[in-house]
């Protein structure tokens, strides 16, 4: 068995070798195996363990079953004592996720510090299938029926080719110890439950359950990839990206024989729950949105607009000062202000005034009810929410353009898009100033 592991490693995580790698190691019989067969292997390996405290005097008898054989193999170890139950209350979550975030927080930082390449787990055959009926019983997509990824960024699972049994099987070989955890017996958890009462069953119908599933998620992975391909294929008629600022072309999507697992697709990395609401967006009115922690999905005429929740809505109060002196400013928005000898307009994000026109400080602010222009090129004037209306600006585009505004609060510029006609520089100017965002 050793031979087996050996060589599959050498074949597979060759790029392991000369790399600093962090075990992530429990005490429990996968992690201690991975632990020595590396060690055997002259692999650059260190030990992390968490005592979640959850398992009162046996949790502490891992962390200490764990650092004995850190001190047996001459391996560096680090340890953490979270206070899991607290947290996991404090957060509202549940103790099992709770503790999953305590752990790779805890791995993060130790990554930093220590200038690990690799965090390593010993996670197997098994747990994978355990994975894969969890996420069925669910109901999930594609991605939660392919399995636990071998790599995953920096996270590495060396021994998921192989099953429990042949994992205790090198154990007993090679006379090496583990701790069982006794809450693993305990039905109260899903993972348990399908672990002690569904698995036996199943294999019972085939022993060879274990290959079988190894089969059925390589041919998931190859049907996943395919979809990836297609989706790579369409994104580029139908997304378009500035900036932050994503768009979804509703009329190129509705082309599509079925739009809705399309959108799926093209959206899933946004983590939105509710996705009949989202298909629906598309054929809501423009202005109705869908809102997130993280984003905020707009539909717009014949778009639907992403865009992070935190840029999608900034302060309406908010105002910047600009005195008579200043020549550069750059929050909220970079703008220049320079004296000119000649009037020679750039593009939308120049402008020229008259200086002796404007009324100091000027003041850079956001849209307000009531607010009014005198269009450069039009008659007369014009409220600004008119003009955001015939420019067809999305709601987003609306939350986010910036007024200049002389001292009493009259328009000089709707930044980047129009110039006010009273403050134009006339044949007379004796002082130009351009103005650059």
């Amino acid at each position: 068995m050793l031979q087996q592991l050996a060589e599959h490693i050498d074949t597979h995580f060759s790029f392991l070798k000369e790399k600093k790698l962090l075990i992530a190691i429990s005490g429990g019989i996968d992690s201690v195996v991975l632990t020595h067969l590396l060690h055997q292997l002259n692999f650059t390996i260190s030990l992390a363990h968490c005592n979640f405290q959850l398992r009162d005097e046996d949790s502490n008898l891992d962390e200490l079953s764990v650092k004995e054989l850190a001190n047996k193999l001459n391996i560096p170890f680090f340890s953490v004592l979270f206070e899991t139950s607290k947290y996991a209350k404090e957060n509202k979550l549940s103790t099992q996720i709770a503790a999953r975030k305590l752990r790779y927080n805890w791995f993060d930082e130790l990554i930093k510090e220590n200038n690990f390449d690799y965090i390593l787990t010993g996670h197997h055959a098994d747990d994978n299938l355990e994975t894969f009926l969890i996420n069925l019983t669910r109901g999930t997509g594609l991605d939660g029926l392919t399995g636990i990824p071998a790599v995953n960024g920096k996270i590495v699972r060396p021994l998921l080719n192989f099953s429990r049994e042949q994992i205790e099987i090198y154990a007993t070989d090679n006379n090496i110890q583990w701790r069982e955890d006794a809450s693993n017996s305990e039905v109260k958890y899903i993972r348990n439950k399908i672990r002690h009462q569904i698995v036996p069953l199943l294999k019972e119908l085939n022993p060879s359950l274990l290959k079988t599933h190894h089969k059925t998620t390589e041919f998931l992975k190859q049907s996943q990839q395919i979809v990836t391909d297609r989706i790579a294929e369409v994104s580029s008629k139908i997304l378009s990206k500035k900036g932050d600022l994503l768009k979804v072309n509703i009329l190129e999507l509705l082309k599509l024989s079925d739009p809705k697992p399309y959108l799926f697709q093209l959206l899933k990395a946004y983590k939105f729950t509710e996705w009949n609401d989202v298909y629906n967006l598309i054929y809501a009115q423009s202005g109705k949105k869908i809102t997130t922690n993280s984003y905020t999905l707009l539909k717009d005429r014949d778009f639907l607009l992403l865009l992070p929740t935190n840029k999608e809505d900034t302060t309406e109060n908010e105002r910047v000062i600009i005195c008579n002196d200043e020549k550069r400013i750059t929050k909220p928005i970079h703008l220049l202000f320079e004296n000119a000898l000649k009037n020679t307009i750039i593009d939308i994000n120049c402008i020229f005034v008259d200086k002796n026109l404007l009324n100091y400080p000027l003041v850079i602010r956001k849209r307000k009810a009531g607010d009014y222009f005198y269009p450069t090129g039009m008659l007369g004037k014009k409220k600004v929410s008119k003009y955001f209306k015939d420019e067809k600006l999305s709601l987003f585009d609306k939350n986010n353009t910036w007024l200049l505004c002389s001292k009493d609060d009259e328009i000089i510029w709707i930044i980047g898009k129009r110039q006010d006609k009273r403050f134009l520089p006339s044949n007379k100017t004796t002082q130009l100033l351009r103005i650059t965002n």
